[in-house]
């Protein structure tokens, strides 16, 4: 086994390894058992809540936990959009980048708003300290702990036998960022500030290389925004070309702590649900389905980045070392690949390598990760949306075996079906029906005017399939939450900042209403002793009926759009 392999295989390991106590921790922190950081936050969370006049031990129903979520979004929103806006002539902002303009202010703060992290910006020319810090840090923290905190309202219906009363969103909210983003990032951060990340209020800095000549050096505090980009699932880089940089991503102990990061919570959330519930089997259960979905896009795409681009190949280029287009040396194909799927299958986007350089088959795997939007997921909606194929499974098998659907003793009927399946559909609606439209302009050639200066065609650096790719990534990055791209597209007009803007919210929101929705209905509901004919969810048969309805709605919906775009690619370099 090559070490770069084992470096792998020594990643996911660690994760799951920290993950299952991590996980048993944040189902203590949502029960309300003492934990050993009590005395540290208990004080912080009475002050927070004392300042605020909100009452966090008021029960909420299901409809009031949407209300909180929706108000207080609402209000970052305004907050950071204006932030974006004045930028230029605020403090903090020592390399005086300019204020954005109105409609990349507007994609930049839903961006961050909905956890996408998008970026049609670079990082250190795009946004002052002040922006970094107070605007972007600020919403990867508390955009995290808003899925954080719905997730828990979804397990407390899932515990309560009937009840209408599912907690406190504020409790939740808070208890997520401050008792576990807050420790996770904290200690993350330090790591990387010993390695090498800037942790700075000064500017630019010249430095001389090895050559004699001199370079213009970014600096500015991006280990602790790198630190909650991670363990937050965000992904919005404080460099331009996010972890791939030097000072963002130093080494490869930095490259191993930020991708634990991406998979850890996503994970430790999935045991979190097993110890709620006291049902450990269907946590693994569920880990189980998601680790086959992680496994099943991740062993094509490590296996065709190591053995090289056939395209480059035929060139006469030695790729003994594997497919290194867009890759950096410290950390080689594996890890890079490796990444790429974490990265995707998360909503965090953030990038090691550059996608649009991976092998046709590797870019086809990352879109289909972030497609399926299913597999191990961002903080919180990672189970919401896996959640809601959980419930279509439960509706199938019911209709398979001739029986009334049933999940942890609550019927499924019509409601909650119909519910499910409209979330199920508005993913590949909202990613086809946008890459649908850019690919009309692009292939009329349509003159644009305010949305973009010259012609749609001057979107694309590459035509044919992979031109078509990068549109298609583009929609299904903003769908997923994700961020991440195939950046060889042209991105930064007036166009594609207002759609994707548009996409990224409908796809954030509405995702998280339907699952808090069947929750609390489910919830309300009388309770079903489990009896000999009750169908179990917590097997590996059940197990099985889920995956099928992941592959079977990512396949109809998806695979002739992948067969457009990167397995077309594939098959023209085959000779």
């Amino acid at each position: 086994m090559n070490t770069e392999l084992f470096g792998v295989i020594a990643m996911f390991i660690l994760t799951v390894a920290i993950a299952i106590p991590l996980g048993r921790y944040i189902g203590k922190v949502y029960l309300g058992e003492k934990t050993l950081l009590d005395p540290i936050f208990n004080p912080i969370e009475r002050f927070f809540f004392r300042i605020s006049g909100l009452d966090g031990t008021r029960e909420m129903n299901w409809e009031q936990h949407i209300y909180a979520l929706l108000g207080i979004n609402l209000v970052w929103f305004f907050i950071c959009f204006l932030l974006l806006l004045n930028q230029g002539w605020l403090p903090l902002n020592p390399d005086h980048n300019p204020s954005m303009s109105p409609d990349l202010a507007f994609n930049t703060t839903i961006s961050f708003l909905v956890n996408c992290n998008l970026q049609h910006y670079s990082g250190e020319t795009g946004l002052s300290y002040l922006s970094q810090i107070g605007g972007i840090m600020f919403l990867q923290f508390v955009t995290a702990g808003t899925g954080m905190a719905a997730c828990a309202m979804v397990f407390n219906a899932m515990r309560n036998r009937q009840s209408d009363q599912l907690g406190n969103f504020y409790n939740y909210f808070i208890k997520s960022c401050t008792r576990v983003l807050l420790p996770v990032s904290f200690v993350a951060a330090i790591i990387l500030v010993v390695s090498g990340t800037p942790m700075t209020w000064e500017g630019k800095e010249t430095f001389t290389t090895l050559q004699g000549d001199e370079q213009v050096v970014s600096r500015g505090p991006a280990a602790a925004m790198v630190a909650i980009k991670q363990a937050g699932t965000n992904g919005g880089g404080f460099f331009g070309v996010n972890s791939a940089h030097p000072l963002e991503n130093p080494t490869y102990l930095t490259n191993m702590v930020e991708n634990i990061l991406i998979v850890l919570i996503p994970i430790a959330m999935v045991f979190a649900l097993g110890y709620y519930l006291k049902r450990k089997r269907m946590a693994w259960m569920i880990m189980g389905v998601m680790t086959v979905g992680f496994l099943a896009l991740f062993l094509p795409s490590i296996t065709n980045e190591v053995k090289g681009n056939r395209a480059i190949t035929e060139m006469g280029i030695d790729q003994s070392s594997g497919s290194m287009e867009g890759k950096e040396v410290r950390f080689g194909a594996e890890a890079s690949a490796y990444w790429g799927i974490t990265t995707t299958v998360t909503s965090n986007g953030s990038v090691n390598a550059m996608h649009d350089s991976f092998t046709p088959i590797t870019g086809g795997m990352a879109m289909l990760g972030m497609m399926a939007n299913s597999f191990y997921g961002g903080v919180g909606v990672g189970f919401l949306n896996f959640y809601i194929f959980i419930i279509l499974a439960v509706f199938l098998s019911g209709l398979m075996v001739g029986r009334t659907p049933e999940f942890l003793g609550k019927k499924v009927e019509a409601r909650e079906v119909k519910i499910a399946a409209f979330i199920a559909i508005l993913h590949p609606l909202l990613i086809l029906a946008g890459t649908a439209l850019s690919a009309y302009f692009v292939s009329h050639n349509t003159q644009m005017g305010y949305w973009y200066d010259g012609k749609a065609s001057g979107w694309l650096n590459n035509p044919g399939h992979h031109g078509f790719s990068e549109m298609l990534y583009e929609y299904t990055s903003s769908a997923a939450n994700n961020g991440s791209g195939f950046e060889g597209l042209a991105d930064n007009n007036p166009f594609w900042n207002m759609t994707t803007g548009i996409v990224m919210l409908l796809s954030r929101y509405l995702p998280i209403i339907g699952p808090l929705a069947i929750a609390g209905l489910l919830a309300g509901k009388k309770h079903i002793p489990e009896s000999a004919g009750t169908l179990q969810t917590d097997t590996p048969i059940f197990g099985v009926m889920i995956f099928a309805v992941i592959f079977i709605i990512a396949a109809l919906s998806f695979f002739p759009a992948l067969a457009l775009g990167p397995f077309a690619e594939y098959f023209s370099q085959i000779h």
